[in-house]
């Protein structure tokens, strides 16, 4: 049986950005980028660090003092399991009902169009 991909929650998935841009950073390193962009806390960014590397998302090294600490799973990963498990939790794995509401309650250009047919064309063949 395959292993259920880890659920990541909204702020663990914005620090994920973090790792992601990067091979590999310290403590501080990812303190000083998130406090960059949020209201976070310190600590309140080491729990988050922590609980990413619990559920095996995030792995670190020790280097002397610190820890330099870098992402297990790609971001390519875990878009693919976030809408696997979108899919399955709202539209019950059926893929089309899902592709017609995005389309009939999303605002396309011209280019967003004729890149679905593009795909839908690809795909026939």
């Amino acid at each position: 049986m395959k292993e259920e991909a880890p659920k990541i929650t909204e702020a663990e998935w914005f620090v994920m950005q973090v790792f992601w841009k990067s091979d590999s950073l310290t403590m501080s390193e990812i303190i000083y980028e998130l406090t960059q962009s949020t209201d976070w806390k310190p600590k309140t960014i080491q729990t988050l660090v922590t609980r990413l590397v619990n559920k095996k998302v995030v792995g670190y090294q020790q280097e002397g003092r610190k820890h330099r600490y870098f992402a297990l799973v790609s971001e390519e990963e875990s878009i693919k399991n976030e809408s696997e498990s979108f899919l399955h939790r709202i539209f019950g794995g059926s893929l089309q009902p899902m592709l017609v509401h995005l389309v009939k309650t999303n605002k396309l250009s011209q280019d967003d169009v004729e890149e679905l047919k593009r795909l839908l064309d690809e795909r026939r063949d």
